[in-house]
């Protein structure tokens, strides 16, 4: 099972959402947008644990099944035709997920979420969770 995170995805592994720890714990590959990287670091930018958040990210990153996955052509083009999709429907959501979505449908991946904004992206396969109460 191949799998790609959208940033909320990662912070309910880190904070032990047992659905999506399980979820990770079973797939075979877990792709790693640079987008969501940039949002994962702007996020520890702004908090009080920096270098702490890196160090955990990096070990994450170390791992045999994750891999970080490049903006192509084909993603750009995908993010186009998404893009356009949502605003002829009148349904946009935050660009960055745009460009996470269109990594996830360029790698076969399967999107780990937990905004339900996706459900407007025709033909994006995701794992929608919610956050534990």
């Amino acid at each position: 099972m191949k799998l790609i995170l959208d940033t909320n995805a990662y912070v309910g592994f880190k904070l032990g959402y047992p659905e999506i720890v399980e979820c990770l714990t079973r797939a075979d590959v877990i792709f790693i947008s640079p987008i969501m990287l940039g949002e994962l670091m702007f996020g520890f930018r702004n908090g009080s644990r920096f270098n702490r958040n890196m160090e955990e990210l990096n070990l994450f990153l170390s791992h045999h099944a994750v891999e970080i996955v490049k903006l192509s052509e084909i993603t750009s083009d995908r993010y186009s035709r998404i893009a356009a999709q949502l605003k002829q429907q009148g349904t946009p959501i935050p660009s960055n997920d745009i460009w996470i979505a269109a990594q996830t449908m360029e790698t076969g991946a399967e999107l780990v979420t937990m905004d339900n904004h996706f459900d407007k992206i025709h033909g994006l396969v995701y794992r929608l969770f919610q956050r534990p109460e």
